[in-house]
């Protein structure tokens, strides 16, 4: 297990790609919250695929201070995939993002990025 988690976000194609490491903190999440935003914003891009598959599971309070993190969100509407390589990760991602737009894929990244991608009809 690492002990303390990674993250990078990178904009490729239409999507910002966020991509978590290890196990997460609640700052870690504010910094990967950070630059998500600032590279939807600064792009204009509202579609954003959360690759967690070389994440741990995190302590119970930190999918709570995700949701905190998006209720601070006030306008910008994200459409979102999480990449989850298992059912505790699934679990918390849906604890994580709430009520948001978003859609939770089991080890799939394809299917992430077509969803995602299909996105433009709606």
């Amino acid at each position: 297990m690492t002990p303390k988690g990674q993250i990078w976000v990178e904009l490729v194609g239409d999507l910002v790609i966020a991509r978590v490491r290890g196990e997460p903190t609640e700052e870690l999440l504010q910094e990967l919250q950070e630059k998500v935003l600032f590279l939807a914003q600064d792009a204009g891009r509202a579609k954003v695929l959360y690759d967690t598959l070389e994440m741990d599971a995190p302590p119970p309070d930190v999918p709570w201070a995700q949701r905190a993190l998006d209720e601070k969100l006030g306008s910008l509407k994200l459409k979102r995939a999480i990449v989850v390589p298992n059912s505790r990760l699934a679990y918390l991602a849906r604890i994580a993002f709430g009520e948001g737009d978003y859609r939770v894929f089991y080890n799939d990244m394809v299917a992430a990025i077509t969803w995602l991608s299909d996105a433009e009809s709606e």
